[in-house]
C-alpha cells in the first residue's frame, strides 16, 4: 500500500477487542460498539505552526493507540477498513 497522510493526520487500523459470548447470545455486528484501540499504519509529517515551522508527530507507525469512539473518518483501502485521524483525536499511546 502506498498511502501517506498529510499534515498531522495518521492512518489507523482498528484493533478488535476479544468477543466474549455469555449464555450463547450472539450480538449482531450492527449492535457492537466501534473499537477504540488501533495501530498506527502510516503518519504524516506533522503540523505547521503560524511561523511555518513543522512540529513532528508524537506517534509513529507501529504504535498502539487509544482514540475517541466517534473520532476519525472511515476509509477502505485494498479491501481493508482504516480510520484517518488528526493527531489531536488520539487520546493515549498504549
Amino acid at each position: 500500500m502506498n498511502f501517506r497522510p498529510l499534515g498531522d493526520r495518521v492512518l489507523i487500523k482498528a484493533l478488535e477487542d476479544f468477543e466474549q459470548k455469555v449464555g450463547g447470545i450472539i450480538i449482531p455486528d450492527t449492535a457492537k460498539e466501534r473499537p477504540q484501540k488501533g495501530e498506527v499504519v502510516a503518519a504524516g509529517d506533522g503540523r505547521r505552526t503560524d511561523e511555518g515551522k513543522r512540529v513532528a508527530l508524537e506517534v509513529k507507525p507501529g504504535d498502539k493507540i487509544l482514540f475517541g469512539k466517534y473520532s476519525g473518518t472511515e476509509i477502505r483501502l485494498d479491501d481493508e477498513d482504516y480510520l484517518i485521524l488528526s493527531e489531536s483525536e488520539i487520546l493515549a499511546r498504549l
